[in-house]
């Protein structure tokens, strides 16, 4: 076995999981785990820190949140029987968006109701007011909140203000680490893991989409000689089973009447027609996503939107309806491209390109999830921001086995990789001190 890879044996099916038999109803409807499911359940359940790097759409959210709810189902914490009004927060979960954040609080509340656990979502872009009250009466109808998900930085407040006890936390989650350093959580995040339990009191998993140097830090600050299970690759790749078309536009125009003949094409019916599979438009701005979304509704289309601008409570009612399929056409800006489990999404259309190559990725991994096969269109005009991530696009496609033939019309050189805080003089080759074990599964 080479040198730093761990003797883990992955789980390859669901009945050599040594999980309470109550949690077997997480499984209906999969037939087997997946690969970062497979590899992390060992290590997690065992008490291990784990670093879990996989493509979005991987099952990450299941990756983590059973181990969490087998912990709290086997061994409760001691205290958890308080009085009500008192909140015994067990196991902590960072999401960097706030609809990553609801939907994870989503699926394990689901699967801890049976059980009695109970987890509360804690956000910005509300008023933090009955956030407060819910923390503080969490404990009713049977159930003990030990689970609370959120943004660092409402979190954070939280804790400031006295509202959120962190100080039993013993089974902290990181999730999409990556992007939360890119928002400029990094302070926050220390800072709130300086409130929970340290050292071996404290287990702590850490899910990421890629491996950069900040991620690294941050794994060998705060954990104990972690597992780190790679799927695929430790840079951001985009997923296999989304076929890839990229048009090149020379007038801006006419991109309207594209994408309405995309809608065409795709037999994507109108309002008062029951909608099969959804599209999901993505554009750059939030005045843009206003536009096209009114441009489709004087078309006939039902239509949503979600984007900055929209109040909190209009952002979630969209995203309901679209996964649903109330709504089975939704209009969005990048609040929507990472993370988000959204079932039967057939078709990403990319109106606007995005400011990143790492953006477009994670945009496009809005379809073919879970095992499903999916297709991306993406519109490219050659602006100066686009212009410049030609060569990086063309050479995600080459990798994925798609054309590029419309690009070569631009540079294609690839721009130095760069981070929001460090710049051009970002480097993601230092090595860390004590390296976590490995685990490759390709």
């Amino acid at each position: 076995m080479p040198k730093g890879v761990s003797p883990v044996t992955p789980v390859l099916s669901f009945d050599q999981l040594d999980v309470p038999s109550e949690l077997h109803s997480a499984f209906e409807g999969f037939k087997e785990p997946t690969p970062i499911q497979a590899c992390s359940w060992p290590p997690a359940l065992a008490g291990r820190d784990v670093v879990g790097i996989a493509e979005t759409g991987s099952g990450k959210t299941l990756a983590f949140g059973l181990p969490a709810l087998a912990r709290l189902i086997t061994s409760p914490p001691k205290d958890s029987k308080k009085s009500k009004g008192t909140t015994t927060v067990t196991t902590l979960v960072l999401a960097p968006t706030r609809e990553l954040a609801i939907q994870t609080h989503d699926t394990l509340s689901a699967l801890g109701a049976p059980h009695g656990i109970a987890s509360v979502a804690v956000f910005g872009g509300v008023d933090k007011g009955p956030q407060i009250k819910t923390l503080k009466n969490a404990n009713k109808d049977g159930k003990t909140t030990q689970i609370i998900v959120g943004t660092p930085g409402r979190i954070l407040d939280l804790v400031n203000d006295g509202a959120c006890d962190l100080s039993r936390v013993t089974y902290l989650v990181l999730d999409e680490a990556d992007r939360m350093l890119d928002k400029g959580f990094e302070n926050d995040i220390r800072s709130i893991i300086g409130h929970t339990k340290q050292g071996a009191e404290r287990q702590t998993l850490m899910f990421s989409a890629t491996w950069p140097e900040a991620v690294r830090r941050l794994a060998g600050s705060f954990q104990r000689d972690p597992v780190r299970v790679t799927v695929g690759s430790d840079d951001l790749t985009a997923n296999s089973r989304v076929e890839q078309i990229v048009e090149v536009f020379d007038d801006t125009r006419s991109k309207d009447s594209r994408l309405l003949g995309h809608l065409r094409s795709h037999s994507h019916k109108k309002a008062g027609s029951a909608a099969d599979a959804r599209i999901l438009v993505f554009v750059l701005y939030k005045k843009e996503a206003a536009r096209v979304e009114d441009m489709l509704r004087n078309k006939g289309y039902s239509v949503g939107g979600l984007h900055g601008d929209m109040s909190q409570t209009a952002r979630m009612d969209a995203l309901q309806n679209f996964k649903t399929g109330a709504t089975g056409l939704l209009v969005a800006t990048d609040v929507a491209a990472r993370g988000l489990d959204i079932p039967n999404v057939a078709v990403v259309i990319n109106y606007t390109f995005p400011l990143t190559i790492e953006d477009y990725i994670h945009r496009i991994g809005r379809t073919g999830r879970g095992g499903k096969s999916g297709k991306s269109i993406t519109f490219f005009t050659g602006d100066k921001h686009e212009r410049a991530l030609a060569g990086e696009l063309a050479r995600v496609l080459r990798e994925s086995g798609f054309e590029a033939e419309g690009l070569k019309k631009f540079p294609m050189t690839i721009k130095k990789k760069t981070h929001s805080a460090y710049g051009a003089f970002f480097r993601d080759d230092i090595p860390t001190p004590s390296g976590p074990t490995k685990i490759t599964f390709d």
